[in-house]
């Protein structure tokens, strides 16, 4: 790491001359490139005078060096040495910085992991969180069962017309093996809601039970009958308000806890043909699947309602 010598930039020198090429030079020759000015006129002066020895002529580097000058080179050799001290121990901060708190990281994030308790996994069974009270323990609720007032399923239109909520279950069934099936199942709650078409040609009635477990539902399901089953929830409009009398059809189906009944009939309780009856079972399953089923499809998944 070097500069030229603007002293002297010169990279020959002059070669040496013999005593006798000394001696026989001429008074007004050439000037010894090494001799002080003003020693060729006082020679001149004192001759003949006794030849001095010659003098070696020096050569100098064309290029500086830190140890060319002594104590003038220290300043720039110790900046340099201190500059690469200062380098380096900023380089093994930074190593050490990030050496600490990448190892702080990762061993926080293994201490997490260690301490951390595993994320819990949901019950088992078809009906998981829905499969039991204890893990779907929210009471159910008008709003999200029955969410909507109007349906419509390819066509088919429905108008949901009343609704209601029990906690005494026993008030919304008919039949006395229903109702020894819900107390001993510890029902704690049945929410109903009655629907007619758009063309007022039918009618009925959608409930839903809240039990202790999938036993218990299963237990209620299995007593449904034609004497035992959901009692039909009649309206203030002048179809539903009919809503019970004369011939209907009833069904029950358990859903991990819980139990769905329903009654449906024709407008004037007459027992339905063929044709009528598959016009029944089809609004029956265009409600149901709108309104409960979707709804506990959400608890089966999360153990709480859906939003």
């Amino acid at each position: 790491m070097g500069f030229p010598d603007e002293r002297d930039t010169s990279t020959e020198s002059t070669p040496r001359r013999s005593r006798r090429a000394r001696d026989t030079a001429e008074p007004g020759g050439s000037r010894n490139p090494f001799e002080p000015v003003g020693a060729a006129a006082g020679r001149k002066a004192k001759e003949p005078a006794a030849a001095q020895p010659p003098t070696e002529p020096v050569r100098r580097s064309t290029t500086w060096s830190p140890y060319d000058e002594g104590k003038r080179s220290r300043g720039p050799l110790w900046f340099t040495l201190g500059g690469v001290a200062v380098l380096g121990l900023f380089v093994a901060g930074l190593v050490v910085m990030f050496k600490s708190g990448g190892s702080g990281e990762a061993a926080e994030t293994l201490a997490a992991r260690r301490t951390s308790a595993p994320l819990p996994s949901s019950p088992p069974g078809k009906y998981s969180y829905a499969g039991e009270r204890k893990t779907d323990p929210e009471p159910l609720t008008v709003k999200e069962l029955f969410a909507t007032k109007k349906i419509s399923v390819a066509g088919r239109s429905y108008t949901m017309t009343v609704t209601s909520k029990v906690k005494k279950c026993s008030d919304a069934a008919v039949g006395d093996k229903l109702q020894k099936a819900l107390k001993a199942g510890k029902c704690t709650q049945i929410i109903r809601a009655s629907f007619r078409d758009k063309a007022g040609k039918l009618m009925g009635t959608v409930g839903v039970a809240n039990l202790k477990s999938s036993k218990t539902a299963t237990k209620v399901q299995s007593v449904g009958s034609k004497a035992n089953y959901v009692k039909p929830l009649t309206g203030k409009d002048s179809l539903t308000k009919s809503l019970g009398t004369g011939s209907g059809g009833t069904q029950m189906w358990m859903y991990g806890h819980y139990a769905v009944m329903i009654w449906f009939q024709n407008k004037d309780g007459n027992k339905p043909d063929k044709k009528g009856q598959k016009s029944l079972f089809q609004a029956v399953d265009d409600i149901t699947k709108a309104t409960v089923f979707k709804a506990l499809d959400s608890r089966t998944l999360t153990g709480h309602p859906g939003s």
